[in-house]
């Protein structure tokens, strides 16, 4: 996990530089997502929503299958084998995956959340925004699991809820999800890159990389992100006729 955690905190980290790069948050809707596409397909470290359960390093290392072992062998109703429970620690059910703790995130935080996440990527002409396909409830996730490592990001999340919130009004007297997209484009203007924001803004700065982050992590794993980007996965092949003859001239093998 801790490799993992670095090479997303990485890809944040070449966001936030190209957020720089490219100056207000605000009226690059279309060139972040681009960027944001490119980051995450560079990093190769995000973690599938709804597995993450299944990272806990504590958890690797128990037995493929928690079935008793009187159960070995056995058929269902069906007469198809029975290979043990799902749904359990070492045999997750991926399709229909439980959340086993309390989720943190109260529904006023969510809004507020529900509308960042939609300004760091908002739909365009091919692809839903954030929210659209869950990111919020992802993220919800993450930040209420138990260890350590995701407590203290529910801390650093929470507070800077509360901090854009309390921004907002001081700025436009209004909620942050109530605000216009301008509105909000001004306050994260001063916070999409650490290394630029201004200090009294620091800390919302590294509250916003981390959203960001985990934004990119619940909507590029997701089957409409994935398709975004153009991942295929593994596909089977009705056929396999080797590899195309340019491919082969080009190694010297045709």
């Amino acid at each position: 996990m801790s490799d993992d955690r670095e090479q997303s905190r990485l890809a944040g980290d070449l966001a936030g530089v190209i957020e720089g790069a490219e100056g207000h948050l605000s009226v690059h809707s279309l060139k972040r997502r681009e960027l944001l596409k490119v980051i995450t397909t560079s990093a190769l470290a995000l973690p599938m929503a709804g597995s993450l359960a299944a990272c806990n390093s504590d958890r690797r290392s128990l037995p493929v299958v928690d079935a008793p072992a009187g159960r070995a062998g056995a058929l269902d109703a069906n007469g198809e084998p029975v290979a043990g429970p799902r749904g359990t620690p070492s045999d997750p059910d991926l399709l229909n995956p439980v959340i086993t703790w309390k989720l943190q995130l109260t529904a006023a935080e969510l809004v507020t959340l529900t509308a960042l996440c939609d300004m760091i990527l908002p739909a365009d002409a091919t692809s839903p925004a954030a929210s659209a396909v869950g990111v919020p409830a992802y993220i919800n996730e993450y930040v209420s699991a138990p260890p350590e490592w995701y407590q203290k990001a529910l801390v650093q999340v929470r507070g800077g809820l509360v901090w854009i919130d309390v921004e907002s009004t001081r700025r436009f007297g209004a909620s942050f999800a109530a605000l216009t997209n301008e509105q909000r484009g001004a306050i994260c203007d001063e916070i999409c890159y650490v290394p630029k924001a201004k200090p009294e803004f620091r800390q919302a700065a590294q509250f916003f990389d981390r959203v960001r982050d985990l934004t990119a992590e619940g909507f590029y794993t997701t089957d409409e992100g994935m398709k975004d980007i153009g991942y295929v996965g593994n596909v089977a092949l009705a056929s396999f006729d080797g590899p195309p003859p340019e491919v082969l001239k080009h190694l010297g093998l045709a």
